[in-house]
């Protein structure tokens, strides 16, 4: 990229993923059939702003969030320079879309996508621009079929760019959604990338673009499926138990939450992506031979999904 584009090729980029705001949010409340988004629009003092939309209390969904921002600021956050002491001293521009959704149904698994756009600038030298995303599935009483069609779909929308990229996103995505103070893997993945500049800007663009629209095609399809399996009391509490992960992570670990509380983003709208309801229970063992013990002995370890096709 060169001095003369950055603000050209930024507003491409923030056209797109509005768009992608727009038609996951059309998609999901078309599921639901109940609820809609709520919009709140925000400023940034520093820079930027944004558009969170959350759906509660819907048929399908108990909690939905599907936030848009853009966010610009003359230095870099720590969070995003302690894996790139290069871009310490830059200025920033920073755009995305991130979605969490929290269905009501145990059986239903809760889903995470990303995508998004990062240009670093210094006077005097070239800027610096890269993309990164991904979206991961956290089932909590998984099925087979479902896990596999998550993974078929994600492969189907980086295999146009090379045979290497979804073994390589889906091994990234297994270890940086991990909770080492666990042993676990917070779900059974998808796919994760970041920092992806080297097939230049056209095809970085196009690969970001693929992963954020193949998010609706490998999640309804497994919404459709369960969304009316009857649960009771028992699976609704671990649903609830499980949940504690997600912010375990989100709170430890993730990036992106460091990256907007560190940035000065807005707190409601980069917190929205914690449950709604959730527990913690001191020592929980599954009981042997349960449903609940088979997530933790099958679905959250790092495995080759695709191998089970028929």
């Amino acid at each position: 990229m060169t001095n003369s584009q950055p603000q050209h090729h930024l507003a491409a980029v923030q056209q797109f993923l509005q768009q992608l705001q727009d038609n996951i949010c059309t998609a999901l409340q078309q599921a639901d059939g109940s609820a809609q988004f709520v919009e709140d629009a925000w400023q940034r003092p520093e820079g930027g702003g944004g558009k969170s939309r959350v759906l509660t209390g819907g048929k399908v969904f108990e909690q939905a969030g599907v936030n848009y921002s853009h966010v610009f600021g003359a230095n870099m956050p720590a969070s995003a320079t302690a894996h790139r002491p290069e871009l310490a001293g830059r200025s920033f521009n920073a755009c995305g879309v991130s979605l969490v959704i929290h269905p009501n149904n145990p059986y239903l698994p809760t889903t995470h996508a990303n995508v998004r756009f990062f240009i670093a600038e210094k006077a005097g030298e070239a800027p610096v621009w890269w993309f990164g995303g991904g979206f991961d599935l956290t089932p909590y009483y998984p099925f087979e079929d479902d896990v596999v069609h998550w993974h078929q779909t994600a492969k189907k929308a980086v295999d146009p760019f090379g045979a290497e990229y979804y073994p390589a996103y889906k091994k990234w995505c297994d270890e940086y959604f991990y909770l080492k103070h666990r042993g676990e893997t917070r779900g059974v993945g998808g796919l994760f990338f970041d920092d992806l500049n080297a097939p230049g800007f056209e095809q970085s663009f196009a690969l970001m673009r693929a992963v954020g629209e193949a998010f609706i095609p490998a999640y309804l399809p497994i919404v459709e499926r369960r969304k009316n399996t009857p649960y009771g009391e028992p699976e609704r509490q671990f649903q609830l138990y499980r949940r504690g992960r997600y912010v375990e992570f989100n709170l430890v670990y993730d990036r992106g939450t460091l990256f907007g509380l560190q940035s000065g983003g807005r707190t409601e709208s980069i917190l929205m992506s914690m449950p709604p309801l959730v527990r913690w229970q001191y020592g929980y063992q599954p009981e042997p031979g349960s449903a609940e013990s088979l997530l933790y002995q099958r679905y959250l370890k790092p495995q080759d999904w695709l191998k089970l096709q028929a």
